[in-house]
């Protein structure tokens, strides 16, 4: 016989997989409703995800009750509202109403959020309500302003460094490209500033996977200048240089989607890096990304999405489809394609590089950079060879305003030597071992 706690946690399963939907903007059955708010009733389900679930019905006009409020009443509980600001409880609702924020709303909003005074109730309301509507260019930019006036800068990194970085939210659970990729820049000689957290919506997140393989994540400036003055890269995790995070953080955790702070990372890098690879969970959002770090004094910026086909999207450059980045160079924006088969490289559908827990993940960079070929090689391979390109080594791949694949297949060539001669496994034995009297530094 199934135990109560098995009984709660199918009830959640289900649960999740409706609010999943409903905050992706679909319409689930009147069944479906009653029984997820029978659930909420029951108590089987945690404040957040309830609320969330009960935000996506009020934005459908499924029900007229405020979210928050109702979630209490259901638990038979007081509000949480009382604790909110009188200028959030106008925003929130402004926002419930579908409505974008002007400048000055947006400001107000991501100030109180990074500063801790909106309770987690409301911010999940808020999160999923700009998730359903389309978070705005304004509130992005809002949102950039206030991480970065909070975040620990790392100041006197090299002029030149780049970051690898993508935002998630994609849901597909893959290897972690951009992480090896850095290892592949770092070993042909160009400073890596990598910007990266824990997983949030997928399994394995950056830090999760430099954790399992015991890379260091120095959060003082000694010990990362250290680190790429010595061996070309660094690793910053998020929560040591963006305390204010840990406002949204377990929020974000609870809800499971993807929310606009998947779009700060990579715009918010604390090391100031004016060279960058975006990869963006969708098309939508490559221009609004790349002219954001424009204006926040940026030089070359690449922001990548890779087509996975059936209406998937993937953060990064990738074999399975057509690839839409958006670049910023000479002062100039512009739009291109990237065919990986066009760069020699065999196509391969996203599932072949489908990845897991961070072990699971790590033991293939691992493989990786030990030599293993395959889908997994090939894509950190298209990858490393745009961002060589970002990094302004080899001959640019941008010829008349398109891809000449010439010099783009020579850049595959210079990545596939760092990995067949070691260089790349030297790199990675190299950073496992610095200050290895030093431990990890994680925090949130």
């Amino acid at each position: 016989m199934a135990s109560s706690r098995d009984s709660a946690s199918a009830a959640s399963t289900t649960f999740r997989n409706i609010m999943g939907r409903v905050a992706g903007g679909e319409v689930v059955a009147p069944e479906q409703v009653k029984g997820a708010l029978d659930a909420i009733r029951a108590g089987m389900v945690d404040e957040i995800p309830a609320i969330a679930f009960l935000t996506g019905l009020y934005m459908h006009g499924r029900i007229l009750s405020d979210p928050v409020e109702l979630e209490a009443e259901l638990r038979h509980r007081a509000p949480a509202t009382t604790t909110m600001t009188p200028e959030f409880r106008e925003i929130l609702d402004w926002t419930l109403a579908g409505h974008a924020l002007d400048a000055d709303r947006a400001q107000a909003a991501f100030d109180q959020i990074m500063d801790g005074l909106v309770p987690d109730g409301a911010l999940a309301a808020f999160l999923t309500a700009l998730h359903m509507r389309g978070e705005s260019v304004t509130e992005l930019e809002a949102a950039v302003r206030a991480m970065r006036a909070r975040m620990v800068a790392v100041p006197g990194m090299p002029p030149g460094a780049i970051d690898v970085c993508g935002t998630g939210g994609d849901g597909l659970g893959t290897l972690n490209v951009s992480t090896a990729v850095a290892f592949v820049l770092a070993a042909l000689g160009v400073p890596v500033v990598k910007h990266g957290n824990r997983a949030l919506s997928s399994r394995s997140g950056a830090t999760d996977v430099l954790l399992e393989l015991g890379v260091p994540l120095p959060a003082r400036h000694g010990p990362i200048g250290s680190m790429v003055a010595q061996h070309k890269l660094a690793f910053l995790a998020a929560t040591n240089h963006h305390p204010a995070m840990r406002h949204v953080g377990a929020v974000r955790r609870a809800l499971g989607f993807r929310t606009i702070f998947n779009l700060l990372g990579p715009l918010c890098n604390p090391a100031g890096v004016t060279r960058q690879m975006v990869g963006v969970f969708s098309p939508h959002w490559l221009d609004p990304m790349v002219r954001t770090l424009q204006a926040t004094g940026s030089a070359r910026v690449w922001a990548i999405c890779g087509d996975c086909g059936d209406g998937r999207y993937i953060d990064e450059l990738t074999l399975a489809g057509p690839n839409h980045a958006t670049l910023l160079e000479g002062g100039q924006v512009t739009s291109v394609v990237v065919d990986a088969g066009q760069a020699g490289l065999a196509p391969a559908p996203i599932s072949a590089i489908a990845g897991g827990a961070p072990a699971h993940n790590a033991a293939a960079l691992r493989a990786l950079a030990r030599g293993a070929r395959g889908a997994y090689r090939d894509t950190v391979l298209l990858n490393a060879a745009v961002a060589l390109h970002v990094a302004g080594r080899g001959d640019s791949i941008i010829r008349g305003g398109a891809i000449d694949y010439a010099a783009l297949r020579a850049h595959v060539g210079l990545a596939a030597d760092a990995l067949d001669k070691g260089a790349v496994l030297a790199v990675l034995e190299a950073v496992r071992n610095f200050r290895a009297d030093m431990p990890n530094r994680v925090t949130g």
